[in-house]
């Protein structure tokens, strides 16, 4: 596997051979100190490039970048649906096991592009026009608190969506049942998750990606409860993670609430629940 020294000296390297390439950043991970540090990192880089239309007409240039596992080109793909963008990106895995996010941006958009990531670290300025950035940190990424509208709509869908479960659960549709927890109902919970957890940290806080900063920033007893809603393996499963789920939630939004002083519609909890364990006791019957 090629070194950390390795990369940049090839990133960089190339960049600076081209004259087409003017300024180049690096994002994610790679230069945030508060991201625990492992060899399977991406390397999350930008190339502000004059003439973007011309490197885009063929791929085989980023061949000089290593012997790939497999490449994707998002911007040229139908099934992952998406606004045409200005700039565009070549995903690549290397057979060494490195990977390089390469997004090529118009010259044009750099300032705008270096300030719109706190997770920002300019490796490359051939014309000494990049604006001044503060040392890379991950504020960009911390935990927005919500108003009082966003809480209650939040609420809303999560009581909303019980039934729908329920009901699938009822007629016995296993899979409808457990995409509806997993697509719709669980981002309600993990949203309000992560503004308890902006809560007790000032909004300075960043739960990760996939939320994976939960497992040390929730209690045991609440991460225990949140994995256990994973186990979906049959219908009972799945009725057991929508209750645990329901407490979570319940549990969570109460402390939300108190924190900003709004009421939790408990009104909506009681009557939903209620509904929900009806159904549940049919199908125990």
């Amino acid at each position: 596997m090629r070194s950390n020294r390795e990369m940049m000296d090839l990133i960089i390297g190339t960049a600076a051979a081209d004259e087409r390439v003017r300024a180049v950043c690096m994002n994610g991970s790679r230069v945030n100190p508060a991201a625990q540090k492992d060899k399977l990192q991406d390397y999350d880089i930008v190339y502000f490039v004059t003439e973007l239309a011309v490197f885009t007409a063929d791929h085989t240039w980023v061949d000089l970048f290593g012997d790939r596992t497999i490449m994707q080109l998002p911007d040229e793909m139908s099934i992952i649906p998406g606004e045409p963008r200005r700039c565009f990106t070549y995903l690549m895995q290397f057979e060494d096991g490195n990977r390089i996010d390469l997004t090529l941006s118009p010259l044009e958009d750099m300032e705008d592009c270096l300030k719109s990531d706190s997770l920002t670290l300019v490796l490359l300025d051939k014309d000494g026009v990049a604006p001044a950035l503060p040392p890379p940190g991950d504020s960009s990424y911390h935990v927005k608190p919500p108003n009082e509208k966003l809480y209650q709509d939040c609420c809303n869908e999560f009581w909303w969506l019980c039934p729908y479960i329920a009901k699938g659960l009822w007629r016995g549709q296993f899979l409808y049942a457990a995409e509806t927890m997993n697509q719709y109902l669980r981002p309600m919970l993990h949203q309000m998750l992560r503004w308890q957890v902006g809560t007790e940290h000032n909004f300075a806080v960043n739960t990760g990606k996939g939320d994976h900063a939960f497992s040390s920033l929730l209690s045991e007893e609440t991460w225990d409860k949140l994995v256990s809603t994973y186990r979906m393996g049959s219908c009972a499963d799945i009725w057991a993670a929508l209750r645990t789920s329901r407490i979570l939630f319940r549990r969570s939004a109460n402390a939300v609430a108190a924190h900003f002083g709004w009421q939790y519609n408990g009104r909506d909890d009681e009557r939903v629940s209620a509904y929900v364990d009806r159904i549940h006791a049919e199908c125990s019957e």
